[in-house]
């Protein structure tokens, strides 16, 4: 029988609104390291922390729309590939921001690939071009024993940083374990500290490394 014989007001449908994205959520915050790779590896290591993944170059190249359309719904798309992977790369997508205070907080979703070169011509074909890229050289560490988590010492163009990345829990008391705490986070990305950094200082458009530049661990800029 129709509600409206029954003197029912009608249904309307509409979309759920999920306060939450469906796929994995990244918690991470940075920790500038003016004093150089070499003493903030020295720092880690004399707190009972071994290399997991020696020291590697990662490149990240970024792509979005011309019209910059994920950029402005805060969403990011990357392609990344290391010097050693043999053309391998991994695919990432990050969403909107969901907490950036102490610690930034996002959905991630990654799949990898057999070659980043004809990923990103697909990506092209799709419409999308590279708009930022990026260099760092990561050294992955991981803690003898406890929760799991990435504590990553990056040497970037701008300077040295700590990346850790794991449940907020876990980054405080790591961060506080080395001498850190919620004052010192950083939860800005690479590229929009660059852009501060390009306010301050000339550079290339993409924040990568010169020729022959910081091929050993180097101290901040």
């Amino acid at each position: 029988m129709r509600r409206a014989a029954l003197g029912l007001p009608p249904i309307i449908w509409t979309e759920p609104v999920l306060k939450n994205p469906a796929g994995p959520i990244e918690t991470e915050i940075k920790i500038r390291m003016p004093d150089g790779a070499e003493s903030a590896r020295g720092l880690i290591e004399g707190h009972g922390c071994r290399v997991s993944i020696p020291r590697v170059l990662q490149v990240d190249q970024v792509l979005d729309f011309p019209d910059k359309t994920l950029r402005q719904a805060g969403k990011l798309l990357r392609v990344r590939w290391e010097d050693s992977s043999a053309g391998s790369a991994i695919l990432t997508f990050k969403g909107p921001v969901i907490s950036n205070s102490p610690h930034k907080s996002r959905e991630e979703l990654e799949t990898s690939t057999a070659s980043h070169a004809v990923l990103e011509q697909i990506l092209e074909r799709l419409g999308l071009v590279r708009s930022f890229r990026y260099e760092k050289y990561r050294t992955t560490f991981q803690e003898a024993h406890g929760e799991s988590g990435l504590i990553a010492l990056d040497e970037t163009p701008i300077g040295v940083f700590l990346e850790l990345e794991g449940s907020e829990y876990w980054i405080d008391r790591v961060a506080l374990k080395l001498g850190f705490t919620a004052h010192d986070y950083i939860t800005a990305s690479y590229a929009s500290l660059y852009r501060e950094h390009l306010a301050r200082h000339h550079g290339p458009s993409d924040m990568v490394f010169l020729s022959g530049d910081l091929r050993s661990p180097g101290k901040d800029s």
